[in-house]
């Protein structure tokens, strides 16, 4: 019953009002001073401003940060013709691993998202990149003729230097894809706006975004009070932008991410006291996806939460988990998860979030609503629209607390 019901969950009852003007183009200059609502574990609203949080946070919690870097997926290349084509780079095909993949010399293969297709139907697109020492690299990028789901493609890329890894390369020659909601061109400035200081792991097509407010001083502030940080790893793919299409969410299907969590870290959750403060949504799935992965698949599927489940404990759930990453000599679990979160869900792990205001009708505002009610959301989202919070990317949070 439980499943059937989330899937009658209708899309437009978590639609409302966003004004254009209210969509943030830019970050603030400074980025702990953007505003930042406080849904407390009682149900009061307050403001705040973000650099407020290391006396907002529960003392002694665990503060989990989502570490993935956003790469300069979007990359522009053109034909004898002098026609211009976009290739966005959505996720590694060959290697498959992201880490070989940023490392490959002379050649890889994504999965991608082609602009202008229909006048790119063979042949080689190339392009003579200089990288940042100097240096000049032919770059030649073929696809292949089998179209995938959503329209995209393979493409290969190959390159003329074998001392020039891939990481490099698409570094010099693409650009930070920014969200399409922004309604503006990559500026130079988005290269350091779009990424969180905390940024290390190359791989996702979109940033973490409650992660932006931080600064350096404001982790370090988070230190002295005795709050400890860990960091989770999941790739963000376009697929966070994927809309809403359906009536019911039931047919709407949940993009897959891949998720990488260390196995000490998995080990600390099983046994810990501490309140689980994540920070932004992507985190809050990777870390609640470990319940689903108990039995040691590799993927957590969409609707998992709502069908019946073993009778195990988080901590016995999370243990197993140890157990086998240890049986087999792992330090980090590396999974994927379509995991769909959504009112009926039961957290597990995560007793409060850092997020920012998520567009209507998203299955983030689905996330949110899960965790603090799903009569609740409105009120919070109606208090930003009165009090002159600014909305999505780039825009203020919110921290929501729970018991």
């Amino acid at each position: 019953m439980i499943l059937d019901n989330v899937k009658q969950i209708r899309i437009s009852d978590y639609d409302y009002p966003l004004p254009d003007e209210r969509i943030a183009r830019h970050p603030l200059a400074e980025r702990e001073k953007c505003k930042l609502l406080l849904r407390d574990a009682e149900g009061r609203i307050s403001d705040h401003t973000f650099a407020e949080v290391p006396d907002l946070l529960p003392p002694g919690a665990l503060l989990i940060y989502n570490n993935t870097r956003v790469i300069n997926a979007r990359v522009r290349l053109h034909k004898d013709t002098g026609s211009a084509i976009e290739i966005f780079c959505l996720e590694p095909v060959e290697p498959r691993d992201y880490a070989m993949m940023f490392q490959s010399t002379a050649r890889c293969t994504w999965l991608c998202l082609v602009g202008n297709s229909k006048r790119w139907k063979q042949g080689a697109l190339s392009q003579a990149v200089t990288l940042a020492d100097g240096r000049t690299v032919t770059m030649r990028a073929t696809r292949d003729n089998v179209p995938r789901d959503g329209g995209s493609w393979h493409v290969t890329f190959e390159w003329d230097d074998p001392s020039v890894s891939f990481a490099t390369l698409i570094e010099a020659v693409g650009k930070i894809p920014i969200p399409p909601y922004l309604n503006r061109d990559t500026e130079p400035t988005d290269a350091v706006d779009y990424q969180t200081v905390y940024s290390r792991i190359n791989g996702s097509v979109a940033a973490p975004t409650a992660g932006l407010h931080f600064t350096p001083e404001l982790l370090d502030e988070i230190d002295r009070r005795g709050i400890e940080r860990r960091e989770v790893t999941l790739h963000v793919g376009a697929g966070t932008f994927q809309p809403v299409k359906s009536e019911n969410i039931g047919d709407h299907p949940m993009h897959h991410e891949l998720i990488s969590v260390p196995r000490d870290l998995i080990a600390e959750l099983a046994t810990t006291t501490r309140p689980v403060i994540a920070v932004g949504t992507t985190s809050v799935r990777t870390l609640e996806s470990l319940y689903y992965l108990h039995a040691a698949q590799q993927e957590v599927p969409q609707w998992a939460p709502y069908v019946e489940q073993p009778d195990l404990s988080t901590r016995e759930a999370l243990q197993r988990l140890v157990d086998h990453l240890d049986s087999n000599g792992l330090d980090h679990l590396v999974a994927s998860t379509q995991l769909m979160i959504a009112p009926g869900f039961r957290y597990r792990i995560v007793s409060g979030m850092i997020t920012n205001f998520h567009q209507p009708q998203s299955t983030l505002l689905l996330l949110v609503s899960a965790f603090i009610g799903e009569d609740n959301w409105r009120p919070v989202y109606d208090h930003a629209l009165a009090g002159g919070y600014r909305f999505l990317s780039y825009g203020d949070a919110c921290l929501f607390l729970s018991n």
